[in-house]
């Protein structure tokens, strides 16, 4: 691996701009997810079951994502869905 004269490695320097790359993705979906949240959130106060049933399908299709690009973890992200799910739920009872 050829050296540059600041004495690194070009491999660490194409990783470093990687990462500024995937880390400003990351950032983008997590506040897209949190967006969604406050919609349903949102639709929960409101007593709205049909909207908020409609943003929580979105939200779950965002987690999904999320969770197979490995931005959050699998589990968390079942864990949030089962959660606001079942918030839902209460909604129409």
């Amino acid at each position: 691996m050829a050296k540059l004269k600041t004495g690194r490695h070009t491999s660490a320097l194409k990783e470093a701009r990687k990462t500024k790359k995937r880390t400003a993705r990351n950032i983008a979906i997590k506040s897209q997810i949190k967006t969604a949240v406050k919609k349903v959130e949102a639709a929960i106060k409101k007593g709205d079951a049909k909207l908020a049933l409609e943003q929580l399908n979105i939200l779950s299709s965002q987690w999904d994502k999320a969770a197979k690009r490995n931005v959050i973890h699998k589990k968390a992200a079942d864990n949030q869905k089962a959660r606001l799910s079942k918030k839902v739920s209460k909604i129409g009872k």
